[in-house]
């Protein structure tokens, strides 16, 4: 096994590499502090499971939206003022969830998600090549790996606080000694007074986080940070004629549309699989806390063989590990099928930094359009959730529990991924 040459962070990167790599926290936090409201809006606005999913279509529709014009926007400015432009957002989105709590309109939700996505995209269009650039191009897709472990930090911190800020005190989820919802049974006027307390339960974290945005926003303000972008003004209509001509580029798009919806399925429907066992929404969202923590575990571990092993291969290999976990989240009942489930994070933790890595490698100045593109690809997450909502809502399909069936999505997402890292290794030759 021969080690991968190539200075991984050079000294004059470290200030700035920090500060990039802290927004991959930030918008983790986000991420995992809102799948579990899929839940959570289903009871206390009493709603079917494919309407609450549509807290993912605004989330990650955000990023379908913004992603292109975050890209021109830092096309025609500069990394450092498209982040900051993107933290503004980000904490406009979080603080509309004032408004949203007091006229209590679950479309008011939708709206404050999907702004505060809008900063999403421009951070992470900005902030994955970005990392891609601080230094030698040999180490990028393992330089961008190391800045994305951070990402699942904040990931389980924002479980944490769903988990035992959000859920824990959810009056919606109360249940009677038969393990029941209470909520249901209630006349309108208590539901209507739960309904307000939840909603300001749920409120109270996003508000937090937007003052946290804030922060950051400022600290960036005043940072000294390189201009690594490349000289010169791009010709963006030739730019987009060059990726639509990079095959590689273009099946690394439609691999991490897979990637995102497999992911957010995985980490929303854990909650909705494990309730179908007993288990109440607080715990649930425990055992999506010990996922994430594999989830981390396994990307420093990854980024660790990337010395050693191809990425586009280990990807692959990755992505087989998740087709046979997957299988037993279908088809086991029970514990163990939920044990599949959290497994499932180990596989997954290298696949978007990796595919992200190897679709721009060599494309040189168009890689902040190039980012662009995969950064839409995260509408996988929007457009997949609501489908496996629909299915988790049919009782049974066949001789399976219909939320045991539903999980067909990510199987077939993982096979897709495990096809792009093959052929990135055999046909592409990925380098690195």
């Amino acid at each position: 096994m021969s080690k991968i040459k190539g200075v991984l962070l050079e000294k004059k990167y470290l200030v700035p590499f920090i500060l990039i790599t802290s927004l991959f926290s930030l918008w983790g936090f986000a991420n995992d502090i809102t799948n579990p409201m899929v839940a959570a809006f289903k009871t206390v606005m009493e709603i079917s499971t494919a309407k609450a999913a549509l807290i993912q279509l605004a989330f990650y529709g955000g990023y379908g939206t913004m992603a292109i014009p975050a890209a021109l926007f830092a096309m025609k400015y500069s990394y450092k003022k498209g982040i900051l432009l993107g933290l503004i957002l980000y904490a406009i989105g979080t603080m509309l969830f004032i408004p949203a709590a007091q006229f209590e309109m679950f479309g008011f939700f939708l709206g404050s998600l999907y702004i505060l996505t809008f900063g999403l995209a421009f951070l992470e269009t900005i902030a994955n090549p970005y990392i891609l650039s601080m230094g030698d191009e040999s180490t990028a897709t393992r330089r961008l790996n190391l800045a994305q472990a951070f990402n699942p930090l904040g990931s389980i911190l924002g479980m944490f606080v769903a988990s035992n800020v959000i859920l824990s005190a959810l009056d919606s989820d109360k249940r009677d000694a038969a393990g029941e919802l209470i909520f249901p049974t209630l006349d309108v006027a208590e539901k209507a007074a739960i309904r307000t307390h939840d909603l300001a339960i749920i409120r109270d974290p996003y508000v937090m986080l937007g003052v946290v945005v804030l922060i950051v926003f400022f600290i960036i303000l005043f940072a000294k940070l390189p201009k690594t972008e490349h000289a010169g003004k791009v010709d963006v209509k030739a730019s987009f004629a060059r990726l639509f001509k990079n095959r590689k580029y273009l099946e690394g798009v439609w691999a991490q549309a897979f990637y995102v919806g497999a992911q957010i399925m995985c980490w929303t429907f854990i909650i909705q699989y494990a309730e179908n066992l007993g288990i109440n929404k607080a715990e649930a969202q425990r055992y999506n806390i010990i996922a994430m923590a594999i989830f981390i575990s396994s990307r420093f571990i990854s980024t660790f063989l990337m010395k050693y092993v191809n990425s586009a291969r280990l990807l692959m290999l990755c992505a087989i590990g998740g087709v046979l976990t997957i299988t037993g989240v279908i088809f086991i009942e029970g514990m163990g099928g939920l044990y599949c489930l959290i497994a499932t994070s180990a596989f997954m933790s290298l696949m978007f930094p990796t595919i992200y890595g190897i679709a721009l490698d060599g494309i040189g100045e168009d890689a902040k359009l190039g980012a662009a593109g995969l950064v839409m690809a995260i509408v996988g997450g929007a457009l997949m959730p609501p489908l496996q909502g629909a299915i988790s809502d049919l009782g049974t399909v066949g001789f399976l529990p219909a939320v045991n069936f539903s999980f067909i999505l990510p199987f077939i997402c993982f096979i897709m991924i495990a096809i792009y890292g093959y052929r990135s290794y055999k046909i592409y030759h990925e380098p690195s």
